[in-house]
């Protein structure tokens, strides 16, 4: 443990897992005890991250640690949410919708309709209890996995599991939907995407939670590209003001495929999430694009990390931050090109716009290079509205409160238009304007 004040903590979760290991998942499977037991031994012995450490630098974790969450011991009752659950679907999106309601999948709210040969969309839980042989090889992974993944996997009880055979396409997106209700609730989904030799999906992964709930989502989703397949993976954070979210992302891609990673961080008093990916074999492409709108007292943190591993890997990285009120936002970018990586082409930016003086960024774009035939660049810029634009603007008849709105609302957009996936940009867009004092008067221009 990091200090004697976090044994507390520690016991009440090694305690709340002694009371639901029993019912979780797979817990006669042999790897999956051994897993879950590794993994909680790991969070035993070193406890919650604090502030001393380096990749927690910016952000504390305090206030988890503090508060009782305890993980769900049985499913949730999900009767009569059809119209809170009808609020949070795109328009106009033709999709495979899976429904989980504090973490426990809600069959009758969700809808998967008839899929491809080779394609198989369906809940982690089933799959663990069904067929847990197939998830071994990749469950037990744990490549750049922090503590709060190690709490993942002791916890793990459902999420999506999507599988896609050698050469299969899925023209719809998968729409995973994680409605946080319960007070007090700690939830883990845990999602896995595996697309074999060929493959082709999107999935849009988005959480919301109910105003006036305080709970714990910690989520952990891995993607596995083989030769030649494509991810495309949309995050949607929409948690409620009072939740906490910690979530990763991690890939791992093999011969020239190519994964596609599009965050959207708007909600939870707290968040922060890790989205690595790591090139195994020659001619990977990535892209990871984040845009995070917070204001208050919010606390919004990205850490991501590209290992080019092998030679002509092509990565993109461009993140946008909108923060007013007295919010902070954090964001550490680490591309590695490790020896032998040659003809690597990796750039990375980081842009962000402070709304107001209380707001804070912490930006911190690394490029760590040991191989000497690459191209890389990496840069970070934190500024306010230009008054250029703003009197251009004002010269043409537009209010200044409007004006400003409208600045923000295309640095931001900048971002929303990269989702290749039009129902979500018209979503994200939506919310996007809301959080605007102005917006109305943007959709009036528009």
């Amino acid at each position: 443990m990091n200090d004697a004040q976090s044994h507390p903590a520690r016991d009440r979760i090694l305690a709340d897992y002694a009371q639901v290991a029993p019912l979780l998942p797979g817990a006669r499977t042999p790897w999956v005890i051994r897993t879950r037991g590794m993994a909680l031994d790991q969070f035993a012995q070193a406890g919650f991250p604090s502030t001393r450490d380096e990749e927690w630098k910016y952000t504390s974790v305090a206030a988890i640690e503090k508060r009782s969450f305890t993980a769900m011991r049985k499913r949730a009752d999900y009767r009569g949410f059809e119209t809170e659950i009808a609020t949070h679907l795109f328009a106009d999106l033709a999709s495979h919708r899976l429904v989980f309601v504090d973490g426990c999948h809600a069959p009758a709210l969700s809808t998967v309709g008839r899929l491809p040969f080779g394609v198989t969309v369906g809940t982690l839980g089933d799959a663990l209890e069904r067929t847990p042989e197939a998830l071994e090889p990749y469950l037990t992974q744990a490549r750049h996995q922090t503590i709060f993944g190690s709490l993942n996997t002791a916890f793990v009880s459902d999420g999506a599991y999507v599988h896609l055979d050698r050469g299969a396409a899925l023209e719809e997106p998968i729409h995973v939907l994680f409605v946080a209700t319960t007070p007090n609730a700690a939830i883990h989904p845990r999602n896995l995407i595996v697309a074999q030799a060929g493959a082709q999906v999107t999935v849009i992964e988005h959480y919301v939670g109910r105003d006036g709930a305080e709970y714990f989502t910690n989520a952990v989703t891995q993607i596995f590209t083989a030769n030649g397949a494509t991810v495309e993976h949309c995050k949607l954070q929409q948690e409620a003001p009072q939740g906490f979210h910690i979530g990763a992302i991690h890939a791992t891609q093999s011969r020239d495929s190519r994964f596609v990673s599009h965050s959207m961080a708007f909600g939870a008093a707290l968040a922060r999430n890790d989205i690595t990916t790591t090139f195994d074999a020659v001619g990977c492409t990535t892209a990871l694009n984040g845009l995070y709108l917070v204001g208050g007292r919010q606390h919004v943190d990205h850490h991501t990390r590209i290992d080019h591993c092998q030679p002509n890997g092509t990565s993109r990285e461009y993140y946008r931050g909108v923060l007013d009120g007295r919010s902070r936002g954090v964001f550490n970018g680490k591309v590695i090109v490790h020896p032998g990586a040659q003809h690597t082409d990796a750039q990375q930016l980081n842009h962000n716009l402070l709304l107001s003086e209380g707001s804070e960024i912490d930006t911190k774009p690394q490029l760590e290079i040991y191989a000497d035939d690459v191209k890389c660049t990496h840069g970070a810029t934190i500024g306010q509205l230009d008054d250029a634009q703003i009197f251009y603007l004002r010269s043409r008849g537009v209010e200044e409160a409007t004006a400003r709105a409208l600045l923000t609302y295309a640095f931001a957009q900048d971002v929303i238009d990269r989702i290749p996936v039009a129902p979500v940009r018209a979503r994200l867009a939506q919310l996007l304007l809301s959080r605007l004092p102005q917006g109305h008067r943007i959709r009036e221009l528009a």
